[in-house]
C-alpha cells in the first residue's frame, strides 16, 4: 500500500516522498486513517516501527486549518524524555516543512525565558515532558483549555518513570471533547485504567512483535567477571576496530566512571546521562554524529529513542534489566540495511536475565570465548594505562612489601630502643613517681589509646579508599552508615 492510499494531503505526501518513504508500516498504515477521522486511538507497538510518524503526519493535516492564540496550544504530545521529545519535533520540522504550523518544546534542561516566548506567540504543536509542563502551568504561562489533540506516547515508560499521575491530572486541565491518541509498547493494567478513563471508545491497533531482532545485526555474549569487565570492554573496542559504537550502562554513576575510565586510556568517548543539562547532551551528540568522538556511553533514559546513522557497534557494558531495553539497544545499529554488531557481557548473576531475553526474541544467542588476555589480566590491572593518583591505593604486593619492610626495621630497633628505655624506668623509680603505679600505668596506657586512634584512622581511610574504587555504588549521603540507613536510626538500635 502507498502513502497515496492514506487520504494525505498533496503537501504532505511530498515532504514523505521527500524523507525517502514510499510505503507506511504496519502501525502506519493501520493508525493514519481512523486518526484523519477523529477517532480516539490506542496503538500498542515497539519503538522502531514507525509510530511517531503514524501521529505526526495525521496530525500535521488535522491542524492545517484553524491558527493558535497565545498561551493556548492547539495540540499537546507529551513524552517521557527530553530526547523523544526532541525526536518527535524534527519528525514535525521533516514532514510539516510545506505546512506553516508553529511548534514549541517544553522540556527540562532549557531556560523558561526561552519557552515563555514561544508559548506567549501561540503554538499549534506542543510537545512537552510532563514534569516541565505541569511547572509551566503552575506558574500560569500555559493554559490548556484550548487542546484539540492529546498524544500521550510511551506510556508504558512514563508507568516506569513514575510520571502517570501527571498525565492524569493533566488530563484533567484539558476539554473532554478533544481527541486522545495513547501509544504504548505493552499495555499493563495501569495504562488500561488511564485509557478507559480518559479515553471515548478508541480504536485499538496493534502491531506484533517480532519474533526475531533484527537479522542485520550480529549479536554475541562475552562472558566475564564483574571486576573485569572495564579491561574486557577495552580490548573488545581495539580488536573491532570500531567506527561508531554506543555502550549501555544501567546506572547515571557507571555511565560517568566508564566514561572516564575510557578516556583515561585514550579513547575518544562522550556521555549522555539523566543528570545532564539539555544542552549538554545536545553537545555530545553532536560531537558523536560528527566523528568527533567514536564511543557515546550512555543511560537507557538518555538514550531513549536515540537516532544516530551509521551507528557500526553497541555494547551492553551492563545486561538490561528488561528484555525489551535489550531489543531497543541494539537497534541502534544495523539499520537501513547496513551491518551491525552488539555484544554483551555478562557475568554469572546475569543468567536469568539472559535467558529472559532469548525467550522474548526466541533465539539463543552465541557466547564468545573469554579473552585470554583480559582474563590472565589480574584484577588490579584493569586500569593499567592510567596513571596513579593521589590518594589511590597501591597494589596488593606493594602494600605487603612496605608492610614487611616496616616491620623488619622495627625489630632491628627493637633492642636499642628497649636498652635506652631501661635508664628512664629506673629513673622514674628513683623519683617515686610510679610507687602506687597509676602513674606506670597512664604511662602505657597512652601509647595504646593513640594506637588504636591510628588504626582506626586507617581503617576509616581505607574504607573510603574502597567504596571510591566501586563502578557502580550510589554514593553514601551525609548522616548515613555504609549499609544506607541514616545514623539516628543506627543510634536507636543500639540503644
Amino acid at each position: 500500500m502507498p502513502f497515496s492510499d492514506l487520504h494525505l494531503s498533496d503537501a504532505l505526501l511530498k515532504a514523505v516522498e521527500d524523507s525517502g518513504y514510499t510505503e507506511p508500516t504496519a502501525i502506519q498504515a493501520a493508525a493514519i486513517p481512523p486518526v484523519l477521522m477523529g477517532k480516539d486511538l490506542i496503538g500498542v507497538a515497539q519503538t522502531g516501527t514507525g509510530k511517531t510518524a503514524s501521529f505526526v503526519l495525521p496530525m500535521i493535516d488535522i491542524l492545517a486549518e484553524g491558527r493558535s492564540r497565545a498561551r493556548m496550544p492547539r495540540s499537546l504530545i507529551l513524552e517521557p524524555t527530553r530526547e523523544l521529545a526532541a525526536q518527535v519535533a524534527e519528525n514535525f520540522e521533516k514532514y510539516g516543512k510545506y505546512h506553516k504550523l508553529t511548534m514549541a518544546l517544553l522540556i527540562g534542561g532549557v531556560a523558561f525565558g526561552d519557552q515563555d516566548k514561544a508559548l506567549e506567540k501561540g503554538v499549534d504543536v506542543l510537545i512537552a515532558t510532563p514534569g516541565r509542563l505541569m511547572d509551566q502551568h503552575a506558574r500560569g504561562k500555559i493554559l490548556l483549555s484550548g487542546v484539540d489533540v492529546l498524544v500521550i506516547d510511551e506510556a508504558d515508560r512514563m508507568l516506569d518513570m513514575g510520571f502517570i499521575p501527571d498525565v492524569e491530572k493533566i488530563c484533567t486541565l484539558i476539554k473532554a471533547e478533544r481527541q486522545t491518541l495513547l501509544f504504548s509498547a505493552t499495555m499493563p493494567p495501569p495504562i488500561k485504567k488511564l485509557a478507559d478513563r480518559f479515553m471515548t471508545n478508541p480504536k485499538m491497533v496493534e502491531v506484533a512483535r517480532p519474533a526475531t531482532t533484527n537479522k542485520d545485526i550480529t549479536q554475541s555474549l562475552m562472558p566475564t567477571e564483574t571486576r573485569r569487565k572495564r579491561d574486557v570492554l577495552r580490548h573488545l573496542i581495539r580488536e573491532d576496530e570500531v567506527r561508531a559504537g554506543i555502550i549501555f550502562c544501567n546506572r547515571k554513576t557507571t555511565v560517568r566512571d566508564l566514561a572516564a575510565s575510557l578516556k583515561r586510556h585514550g579513547f575518544k568517548v562522550g556521555q549522555i546521562h539523566g543528570d545532564m543539562d539539555q544542552s549538554d547532551r545536545i553537545k555530545e551528540l553532536d560531537r558523536f554524529k560528527d566523528g568527533e568522538i567514536n564511543l557515546l556511553v550512555a543511560s537507557d533514559v538518555a538514550a531513549r529513542g536515540l537516532d544516530v546513522k551509521g551507528v557500526s557497534h553497541v555494547y551492553n557494558f551492563d545486561v538490561p534489566w528488561h528484555p525489551d531495553d535489550y531489543v531497543h539497544r541494539i537497534g541502534r545499529t544495523g539499520r537501513a540495511g547496513q551491518k551491525g554488531v552488539a555484544i554483551t557481557l555478562i557475568t554469572p548473576e546475569d543468567a536469568e536475565a539472559i535467558a529472559n531475553i532469548e525467550k522474548l526474541t526466541g533465539q539463543t544467542i552465541p557466547r564468545r570465548q573469554a579473552l585470554a588476555r583480559a582474563a590472565a589480566a589480574p584484577a588490579d590491572e584493569t586500569d593499567e594505562a592510567a596513571p596513579r593518583r593521589r590518594g589511590d591505593r597501591k597494589p596488593r604486593e606493594s602494600r605487603a612489601e612496605d608492610a614487611q619492610s616496616r616491620g623488619q626495621s622495627q625489630d632491628q630497633r627493637a633492642p636499642e630502643a628497649a636498652r635506652e628505655a631501661e635508664p628512664r624506668r629506673e629513673a622514674r623509680s628513683r623519683d617515686g613517681r610510679d610507687r602506687d603505679g597509676r602513674e606506670r600505668g597512664r604511662d602505657r596506657e597512652r601509647p595504646r589509646e593513640r594506637d588504636r586512634e591510628r588504626d582506626r584512622d586507617r581503617g576509616r581511610d581505607n574504607r573510603s579508599r574502597d567504596r571510591g574504587d566501586r563502578d557502580d555504588g550510589p554514593p553514601i549521603g551525609p548522616g548515613f552508615g555504609e549499609e544506607g540507613v541514616p545514623a539516628f536510626l543506627l543510634v536507636s538500635a543500639r540503644t
